[in-house]
């Protein structure tokens, strides 16, 4: 039972590494055995990660990757199966978002986040896929969606949109990959405490927020821990096309 969750002999991509989320991902799948190739668009911050992860003794790499990019996406893969193999882990963490009413959005606002959240995550899962049909090889893909996918909240429509799509992405590319023993599954985390949204959460509007979430607390990345271990690992090997929520509740709040 203690190598249930084992990552051993896995080689992990984490699209968007450097931002609070990733870093906290790649660590513990890093903890957890795998072979981490940190990418994202600015390689500096990946250096200085995969630096500080060497000196736990996790191996990783730093894979400069703009996810929108096909040619992009390539070159880092061909960096990283030279380097560790082929990749058999995708982590789609990348993704933004712009807070903004819609009324006010404009076409490059809106592209900039549905770019990014959902056909970035659909080039990077389906180029990780290709190789493995290619090598007749197994696989894994998470993609990092929310709470978001399911319920709306104002100001964010084109993050709430990519969100679902995800969700729906996840599905329809499980049902497809399954016979190529690539297996598909999301983490759908509710409000997760970050250096970039802690000022907000501890304002008025972000106290109210927390106060409706049903354990009355923010979440914290290791909150994740165990649905990420769960579904990155071969402990879910019998799950595909599955949304793991883990909100503190907040999805069944009332209306």
């Amino acid at each position: 039972m203690e190598n249930l969750f084992s990552l051993s002999g896995k080689v992990a991509l984490v699209t968007g590494a450097a931002g609070g989320l990733g870093t906290h991902i790649s660590k513990t799948l890093g903890c957890a055995g795998a072979h981490l190739v940190l990418a994202g668009r600015r390689i500096e911050p990946l250096e200085r990660l995969a630096a500080q992860l060497k000196t736990q003794g996790i191996e990783a790499c730093a894979v400069s990757m703009d996810v929108t990019d096909e040619a992009s996406i390539a070159a880092g893969l061909d960096k990283a199966q030279d380097v560790f193999g082929l990749v058999d882990l995708a982590v789609c963490n990348a993704g933004n978002a712009v807070t903004k009413k819609s009324l006010s959005l404009s076409a490059q606002e809106w592209d900039q986040v549905i770019d990014v959240n959902l056909k970035g995550c659909w080039l990077v899962a389906n180029t990780v896929a290709q190789r493995l049909v290619r090598a007749d090889k197994p696989g894994n893909v998470l993609m990092i969606s929310s709470i978001l996918g399911y319920r709306v909240a104002g100001g964010v429509l084109p993050y709430t949109v990519s969100k679902a799509g995800l969700e729906q992405m996840t599905k329809a590319l499980a049902l497809e990959w399954a016979r190529h023993g690539i297996r598909v599954n999301a983490l759908a985390p509710g409000y997760i405490e970050t250096d970039l949204n802690r000022e907000f959460f501890a304002s008025e509007a972000g106290q109210a927020m927390i106060g409706r979430i049903p354990q009355r607390r923010l979440g914290q990345a290791a909150d994740l821990d165990g649905a990420l271990l769960l579904l990155a690992s071969d402990a879910s090997h019998y799950m595909t096309g599955t949304s793991v929520v883990v909100d503190g509740g907040h999805m069944h709040s009332s209306l």
